[in-house]
């Protein structure tokens, strides 16, 4: 059995450490009980114990802002923040190291961050096929801005102009962990956000590469609620999931 049903959550403009903490709740809720159900589909499978009601784990898909924060993957080097413990006040901004993958990235207002903690024994058990699945939906999504975007060889994440060494900018930063196949942390679409504070970071640890908003490339705001709506809709074409809400 399959759940494909997936809890769709807003958490509005939330501290980036709030929302690490609630997602490492969801997270390891979802690990443990993925774990007790494998136990228990052993014992059955050995005859120790009765089969029971069938229990599968949940899935959901969390979308939010956050005020100015640098993170940095696991993979990533500490130098490749810009600005000392000074800096970051003046730009009034924080810094985490986290347990993603990828290098260093910046997360703000007008930025786009979504978040889904799936169980991908519910999709396809396959972590390239999942980070291409999110590009795709993102790709779509900008489609339905007239904006062309793709993949850049080597990179995760969505770009404009891929295919010209000197043209291409990320406009969606991706990373995630994946343990038991159970995800979290996601992608970052800029969409209104200020690109000023990316000029403070070696961005994915990418130095000769710019980045690139919706806003920026249309000339005008972009609606939040609006493009919310259409990434929900393409993830859940891409994913075949029944979104709730």
């Amino acid at each position: 059995m399959k759940n494909k049903q997936v809890e769709y959550q807003d958490w509005g403009l939330i501290d980036y450490k709030e929302a690490w903490d609630k997602q490492e709740s969801i997270f390891s809720q979802s690990v443990q009980l993925k774990t007790r159900i494998r136990n228990h589909q052993q014992a059955v499978l050995a005859g120790a114990e009765q089969e029971g009601e069938e229990i599968l784990t949940p899935n959901y898909l969390i979308f939010c802002e956050h005020p100015h924060v640098y993170t940095l993957g696991k993979s990533g080097k500490a130098d490749h923040l810009l600005l000392d413990e000074a800096g970051l006040k003046e730009k009034d901004a924080v810094y985490y190291p986290i347990n993603r993958g990828g290098d260093i990235t910046y997360h703000g207002p007008g930025q786009l961050v979504a978040y889904p903690i799936l169980d991908l024994d519910n999709f396809f058990t396959d972590i390239h096929l999942y980070l291409r699945t999110l590009e795709e939906a993102v790709i779509q999504t900008l489609a339905h801005y007239g904006i062309a975007a793709g993949r850049y060889p080597g990179y995760t994440g969505v770009w404009l102009d891929p295919d010209n060494e000197q043209r291409a900018r990320k406009i969606c930063a991706m990373g995630v962990r994946c343990s038991r196949w159970v995800t979290m942390h996601g992608l970052a679409l800029n969409v209104n956000a200020n690109l000023s504070y990316f000029g403070h970071i070696v961005p994915c640890g990418i130095n000769d590469k710019a980045v690139a908003s919706m806003e920026n490339e249309l000339g005008r705001k972009v609606d939040m609620n609006e493009v919310k709506e259409i990434l929900k809709h393409h993830i859940s074409v891409q994913f075949g999931m029944e979104m709730m809400g």
